[in-house]
């Protein structure tokens, strides 16, 4: 997330610091366990998961989120295949409805104290013509790189929300975050199948 300001978790012992990030969410791992009590790796003392870092948590997702909207909204213009684009304009959907139901949580947290009810979001089936030509070689490498990229960020929205599902208190916080990781699986797999098809065919299989 270039250019986003970045939060950070501090030890109120020694100060050590980590990246919240998605980018830099190994760093999280490395200064707190995610066991009973979370403890600092530096100084070894037992530190707080307050809701000041749960204000943080949502604000590094919804910057995620959006981040991934944009992300999918370009790969769907950029992509000359139908079933292609139709893919990515769902994703894109998806993710868009993840950062308002964040933004949401944000605005009850910040005003109220109180986590939301996440019911989930249910993802539309493709719509794209059934017959689509082959892809070209080199267009076929384009949207093979989308796809990689696309798949590795899913895979870090899935390690944050399982281990912010850890790491909060509330139960209602609890299961909208191991909801919110599911769906990023779902979107892994759904991204993985069309990897796998058009390296494997040279053909989009979404929709099939």
């Amino acid at each position: 997330m270039v250019g986003v300001s970045k939060e950070t978790y501090a030890c109120q012992y020694c100060g050590t610091e980590a990246d919240m990030t998605l980018e830099g969410f190994e760093g999280v791992e490395d200064v707190i366990k995610r066991e009973k009590k979370l403890t600092c790796k530096t100084c070894g003392q037992g530190v707080s998961w307050t809701e000041r870092e749960d204000i943080k948590a949502v604000h590094v997702a919804m910057e995620a989120e959006k981040n991934a909207y944009q992300t999918y909204s370009k790969a769907a213009k950029k992509t000359k295949n139908p079933k292609g684009k139709d893919m990515f304009q769902k994703l894109s959907e998806f993710e868009m409805n993840h950062y308002q139901r964040l933004k949401e949580l944000l605005k009850s947290l910040q005003e109220k104290g109180e986590w939301i009810l996440y019911g989930g979001t249910s993802f539309k089936k493709g719509t794209a013509p059934l017959k689509v030509e082959r892809a070209k070689d080199q267009e076929q490498l384009t949207d093979m790189d989308a796809l990689r990229m696309a798949i590795r960020e899913e895979k870090k929205a899935q390690a944050y929300y399982r281990s912010m599902a850890e790491l909060t208190k509330d139960p209602r916080g609890k299961d909208m975050y191991k909801r919110l990781a599911g769906e990023e699986a779902l979107h892994e797999k759904i991204l993985n199948d069309q990897y796998y098809s058009l390296h494997n065919t040279g053909v989009w299989s979404w929709g099939d």
